[in-house]
């Protein structure tokens, strides 16, 4: 155990295909925000290849340093699931019906490799868990983090918050949060920067549950204070899925015309469910033709201000409105690169506009990135639009 007599844990992904970057390692930090929120602590991750000699080297290291080592990967009946064997001899055990003696089965309804708890000192224990995270994770859920919370001696509760804001830069955020930035001890601020976006996210230590979220109420409350216009969410709570309470919320039905975002908005918002209460209609009007066709576009619009422009933005919104009946339409127009670009109409530059009753609110906007980037951050900066309109 270590030094204050708490225990810790350490992470072992298994995979070559890790290793060359065909899978993204999900994993490690599943199973690092679950040991967090069951005050284990955790100071080591590992990856390693299908190696016999690299795996058990691995497996030994952290059964030194660690009380519990949990490996992920590699269990199955394919040549390259070595770990139940490598466990074994690493723990000088013999193999017993597919797994190592005195090794506690864990179930899997989701595959056919099953996990297991092996206890192999009155100090260390070894879990071994299934790759993939359909099958790893609900056996993580259902019966690691209940075994841990069982037989494991804790020092304190983990727990956290995130604030999810938008509309603000990350300088702008860490200049009005920089007192709380520099917090040390039971409770610390993070600051993330994400594609148009930023995250506070609260961790706080404490004794038990009720006592960690006192803490983070408290910090959370001066968040708001500074920073209630830009907050959307938190923790898993989305933009879209913001902007969507609101309209059921205010009953009101929405119809989306974009160009340069190519559909991407009105799919954000219909895999909201229950998006049919106020989504109508989505139009994909890329050309300037289906712009004068589709959403009665004046060309004299196009001809004199360019189909990305204020004024063509405007015109979209109206259009898809009034086609639609719906109480809002959005119209967007951009140029998302690499080509297409002006000295006067940069990559990047994107219009919004939401037509109501009785206005229209444009906005322009001059994204960075790749096209993929531009169009994310113009149909997330719609979704804002339609929030901060809304509220």
């Amino acid at each position: 155990m270590s030094r204050r007599g708490w225990v810790n844990a350490e992470i072992i992904c298994i995979g070559t295909e890790l290793l060359l970057g065909h899978i993204v390692n999900t994993n490690a930090s599943f199973i690092a925000s679950r040991l967090a929120g069951a005050g284990i602590d955790h100071y080591y991750q590992t990856t390693v290849g299908d190696n016999h000699k690299r795996l058990e080297a691995a497996i030994k290291k952290g059964l030194q340093r660690s009380d519990i080592v949990i490996t992920t990967g590699g269990l199955g009946p394919t040549v390259d699931d070595i770990t139940t064997e490598v466990i074994a001899r690493s723990a000088a055990r013999k193999l017993s019906r597919g797994k190592p003696e005195g090794a506690k089965p864990l179930k899997n309804p989701f595959g056919t490799a099953l996990g297991f708890i092996l206890k192999v000192a009155p100090e260390k224990t070894i879990i071994a868990l299934p790759g993939p995270p359909r099958e790893m994770q609900p056996m993580v859920e259902n019966y690691v983090i209940p075994y841990l919370k069982k037989t494991a001696k804790v020092a304190k509760i983990i727990k956290s918050r995130s604030i999810k804001l938008i509309g603000l830069p990350e300088a702008s955020v860490n200049n009005k949060a920089r007192d709380l930035l520099r917090l040390a001890g039971a409770v610390t601020v993070g600051i993330y920067a994400r594609l148009g976006e930023v995250e506070l996210k609260i961790m706080a230590k404490a004794d038990g549950e009720s006592r960690a979220d006192i803490k983070i109420k408290k910090i959370e409350t001066i968040i708001r204070k500074r920073l209630k216009p830009y907050i959307y969410g938190v923790d898993d709570e989305t933009l879209e899925g913001a902007a969507a309470k609101l309209l059921l919320k205010r009953k009101k039905t929405l119809a989306c015309a974009e160009s340069c975002t190519g559909g991407l908005l009105s799919n954000l918002l219909t895999d909201i469910p229950g998006s049919s209460g106020f989504f109508l209609e989505g139009i994909i009007c890329y050309s300037d033709e289906s712009k004068v066709n589709e959403l009665n576009v004046n060309k004299e619009t196009i001809r004199k201000k360019g189909a990305v422009s204020a004024e063509a933005a405007k015109e979209m919104a109206v259009g898809i409105r009034l086609r639609a009946g719906s109480h809002i339409g959005v119209g967007i127009t951009g140029i998302a690169g690499p080509s297409g670009a002006t000295k006067t109409k940069p990559v990047g530059l994107v219009f919004i506009a939401l037509a109501l009753k009785n206005r229209v609110i444009v906005r322009q906007f001059n994204f960075s990135g790749l096209r993929k980037e531009v169009k994310s951050q113009a149909a997330r900066a719609a979704l804002n639009m339609l929030r901060c309109e809304l509220l």
